[in-house]
């Protein structure tokens, strides 16, 4: 029989008062951090539901809300927060992921290589091949430094070719409202864009036989004896490829008579780059339209492949004629050449939520992974493999939000608002986001602007604000508010939104 002193068993007893203490202690930490937390959901509950959920403005449709915070793991909040919604241009967040993903530092603007060539009439020619990319700051003038042009015209060639192969996509995308293809934010997607696929109109008045007169004439009598200034206007485009199709004698007639009774503006057909004049309530000075980026048969040489404008655009600024499907059924290796910095097309594609820029954005990522330009492609292999984990699964069917089809839960955009950070820096994430009273939060959250960095969303009757929200206290937070099917107009939604962010920052 063994005998344990008294000391041992009085320092036995005392350990064991000691841990059964620090469990004591231990459990009673976790449940005051349970009742905290349930605290917490409830105070924002209360304020979600006085703020928002009680709103005249919300009330007749419905919101979506979820808020989370990273440091800890929590949501603190959430509300129909498993349910879909029509994101509007939240989903441009996912197509931003995808864009930091795949395409790096810098955009790959154009693939090129030379072939020699034999042909008929001219005998041994130079031939160079063009891969496209899809981007869409090539010939931008929104982006004054371009590599891309510089190279092509620096380049000594007879001929060039533009190469289909990567082309797997249509140039407007499903969903999408057909009637708005005159609108500048529904510019149509392609392999090559031009002049971010927009023709930018206006009127310049001059004044018969100057200097300007003078040179319009020659310079467009060359082409076309018809375009030449009438009775002291003409109609300035850039790209200058479409002056032949909007300065002929027979519109600008009609145009000086509309114009002596009212004021005008300049239409597109549909499926054509034919232009026509109509009665307005607004003053012409200048508009920005969407050019059809294929060539028909009733305005220009048919031509049936989807770049074909972009190519006739080239081929007039590098004055070297194209050679059609050159690269059919060659094995050709391509250079790229690099254009800007990936960050310089995504700020502005988050901060006035470019439509065309993320379009744009998600067949560049596409064309650099999979080899070929698919929206719907590049989407079903993100979800498959690097957004897997998300808690519910969206229906994502384009770049921008510009279609309804869309559906994403408030969970999905806090999730992935969350990987965004965590894999690319949040001191990334600020320089691309808007924050307080910049970009389309231009009129919200402009006192002490720097604690949201968010992105709107709307399209008529839903409105979205998902971003990372930082409270008075320094917690960062992740929040995602969806609204849809309201009938009110969008100002008073959001204006409710912002008051139950602020709450939240001023109390957390």
């Amino acid at each position: 029989m063994r005998y344990i002193k008294e000391s041992n068993v009085k320092m036995i007893l005392v350990i064991g008062d000691w841990s059964l203490g620090i469990r004591r202690i231990l459990g009673c930490l976790l449940l005051l951090g349970f009742i905290s937390s349930c605290s917490v959901s409830k105070q924002i509950g209360k304020q979600a539901n006085d703020i928002l959920i009680k709103d005249t403005a919300i009330s007749t449709g419905h919101i979506g809300i979820s808020i989370y915070e990273p440091a800890t793991d929590k949501y603190w909040y959430n509300y129909n927060a498993t349910k879909y919604f029509i994101p509007a241009s939240n989903t441009k967040l996912f197509t931003l992921y995808a864009g930091m993903k795949y395409l790096g530092d810098s955009l790959v603007g154009m693939r090129y290589t030379f072939y020699d060539a034999l042909s008929s009439k001219d005998g041994n020619i130079k031939i160079l091949a063009l891969n496209p990319s899809g981007d869409p700051t090539f010939l931008n003038p929104e982006f004054t430094y371009q590599p891309v042009s510089t190279f092509l015209h620096n380049a000594r060639f007879d001929k060039f070719t533009v190469s289909q192969d990567s082309w797997k996509s249509s140039s407007l995308g499903s969903g999408w409202a057909w009637d708005d293809y005159n609108e500048p934010y529904l510019a149509e997607r392609s392999p090559m864009p031009v002049y971010g696929n927009i023709i930018k109109i206006e009127l310049e008045k001059v004044e018969e036989n100057s200097a300007r007169y003078l040179a319009l004439k020659k310079r467009n009598t060359k082409k076309d004896s018809s375009i030449i200034p009438v009775q002291k206007y003409f109609l300035k485009t850039t790209p200058s490829f479409f002056e032949k199709n909007l300065n002929t004698k027979a519109d600008f007639n009609y145009f000086i008579e509309m114009e002596k009774e009212g004021k005008i503006k300049i239409v597109r057909h549909q499926f054509s780059n034919i232009f026509d004049f109509e009665r307005s309530s607004t003053v012409l000075k200048s508009v920005a339209i969407p050019f059809y980026t294929k060539i028909d048969s009733t305005s220009l040489n048919f031509m049936p492949y989807e770049h074909s404008v972009a190519s006739k655009i080239l081929s007039e600024l590098l004055n070297k004629k194209e050679i059609y499907n050159g690269t059919q059924g060659l094995k050709l290796d391509f250079t790229p050449i690099h254009s800007q910095p990936s960050d310089s097309l995504f700020k502005p594609m988050m901060h006035r939520s470019d439509n065309f820029f993320a379009e744009q954005t998600l067949l560049m990522a596409s064309n650099e992974h999979l080899g070929y330009m698919s929206d719907e492609k590049i989407i079903d292999t993100l979800l498959k493999t690097e957004l897997r984990d998300v808690p519910q699964k969206p229906k994502w069917v384009d770049g921008s939000g510009l279609s309804r089809y869309n559906l994403f839960t408030p969970q999905s955009f806090v999730y992935i608002l969350n990987k965004t950070k965590n894999e690319f820096g949040w001191d990334r994430i600020k320089n691309i986001l808007p924050t307080g009273g910049t970009g389309t939060l231009s009129s919200y959250y402009k006192k002490d602007s720097s604690f949201i960095y968010a992105k709107t969303g709307t399209l008529s009757n839903n409105c979205a604000l998902s971003g990372y929200l930082i409270t008075k206290k320094g917690k960062l937070l992740i929040f995602s508010v969806l609204a849809n099917n309201y009938i009110s107009g969008a100002t008073p939604v959001r204006r409710a939104v912002e008051k139950f962010l602020l709450a939240i920052r001023e109390n957390y």
